[in-house]
C-alpha cells in the first residue's frame, strides 16, 4: 500500500515528504534522490522492492518535491541532509535501513554511515563517489537553478528536461518517456509547469563553502555491504575514481549500466537485476 505525501518534521517549520510502501518484515529500504530531483524518481523502484517483502520510504530532501523549502540557503548542504535523514529514520521508527542513494542521495548515505553506521544496514550508491569528476560538475552547475520560467504545458516541460538529461539517456527517443520524466521533475501550477525544486538550490551550490571530505565517509562503508551502480557514460563517476574507491573499500559489489550516463534510474535491466540480487543477500 502506498501513502503518498506523508510529512516528517526534521527541524522547526521544515518537514520532508515521504512516499511509503508497505512490503513486509525484512529490513526496510530508504531511497534518496539526486540534487534537483525528488522522491518521485523512486516510484517504480519502490513498488518493485515492496513487492519483494520490504517496507520502502522514498524521501524528498528539503527544498524538493513536497518537502518544505528552507529560507536559509546555508541549509542546502550535505551535512544538513545527513542530519535530516537520521531524523527521518527516527520519525519512521526505523532503527536501521538499507539505503539506496542516487548522486547527492549517495553522498548523504555515505555521510550518515560515517557518523551513525548502526543506522545503515547496507548501501546502494548510485553513480557517485567521494570524488566528483570536473566535467560532470561543470555540466550540473550549468543548469541548476536556471529554471527559465514556467513551461506552457507538459510537452514543453518534457522538451526542457530532455535538453538537460538527454545526454545521459541517448537511447530514450520516445516522447512518452520524456513526458513521464517531466511529470516526475516538474509540477503543474496556475502559471504553467515549473521545476519541482527550490531555485535557490542553484545559488546555494554556487555559494557553498568547501564540501566535506567524503573519503572518510566512503571508507566507513568498508564495514557495510555496499553495491556501487555506475552509468557507463557517466561524466561524474569515472573509471579512475572507481579504482581509487576500490583501494579504500575493496569489497564492494559493482554493476556497470550500459548506454546510460549520470545517473541511472535503477529501472534499467542491469541495475534492477543487480539491486534485486544485492537485496536478496540482506536480512
Amino acid at each position: 500500500m502506498e501513502y503518498d505525501g506523508q510529512k516528517i518534521e526534521v527541524a522547526p517549520e521544515i518537514s520532508l515528504e515521504a512516499r511509503l510502501w508497505a512490503g513486509g518484515g525484512a529490513a526496510p529500504v530508504i531511497c534518496l534522490h539526486g540534487l534537483t530531483r525528488n522522491a518521485a524518481d523512486f516510484d517504480d523502484v519502490a513498488r518493485r522492492i515492496a513487492a519483494s517483502g520490504r517496507d520502502v520510504a522514498a524521501i524528498s530532501l528539503r527544498g524538493r518535491g513536497r518537502s518544505d523549502y528552507d529560507p536559509d540557503l546555508k541549509n542546502y548542504f550535505p551535512t544538513i541532509y545527513r542530519d535530516d535523514i537520521i531524523k527521518v529514520l527516527d520519525g519512521l521508527d526505523w532503527p536501521q535501513a538499507i539505503f539506496i542513494g542516487t548522486s547527492l542521495g549517495g553522498i548523504t548515505t555515505m555521510l550518515v554511515n560515517e557518523i551513525a553506521p548502526d543506522r545503515v544496514a547496507a548501501a546502494v550508491i548510485n553513480d557517485v563517489g567521494p570524488e566528483l569528476a570536473t566535467e560532470g560538475l561543470v555540466r550540473i552547475g550549468s543548469y541548476v537553478g536556471k529554471t527559465g520560467g514556467p513551461a506552457r504545458d507538459l510537452d514543453e516541460a518534457a522538451a526542457r528536461i530532455r535538453d538537460v538529461n538527454g545526454i545521459a539517456f541517448p537511447d530514450e527517443t520516445g516522447e512518452q518517456y520524456w513526458r513521464d520524466f517531466a511529470r516526475r521533475t516538474f509540477r503543474e501550477t496556475p502559471d504553467g509547469w515549473v521545476l519541482d525544486y527550490d531555485p535557490a538550490i542553484g545559488q546555494a551550490l554556487a555559494e557553498a563553502g568547501p564540501a566535506p571530505d567524503l573519503w572518510p565517509a566512503w571508507s566507513s562503508l568498508s564495514q557495510t555491504p555496499t553495491l556501487l551502480v555506475h552509468g557507463a557514460l557517466s561524466d561524474l563517476l569515472t573509471d579512475p575514481i572507481i579504482e581509487k574507491m576500490r583501494a579504500a573499500h575493496p569489497n564492494f559489489d559493482y554493476v556497470r549500466v550500459p548506454r546510460v550516463g549520470h545517473a541511472p534510474m535503477l529501472t534499467e535491466p542491469a541495475a534492477s537485476a543487480a539491486i534485486g540480487r544485492f537485496l536478496a543477500t540482506q536480512n
